[in-house]
């Protein structure tokens, strides 16, 4: 199974509406990990996209 590691990156500025509870899981998870919560939903995101079927 292929796992996901997260890490430090630049990144853009954008903006998104995300459910309360979703966030509240995404900022555990971005502290646990060390990195700030923009990096964490960027590199969520880049890991779906790479899965996704083409």
């Amino acid at each position: 199974m292929n796992t996901f590691k997260p890490k430090k990156a630049e990144k853009e500025v954008i903006s998104i509406r995300i459910d309360s509870e979703l966030l509240s899981e995404v900022d555990k998870t971005a502290a646990k990990s060390d990195i700030s919560r923009n990096e964490l939903i960027v590199q969520c995101v880049e890991f779906a996209l790479s899965k996704m079927e083409k």
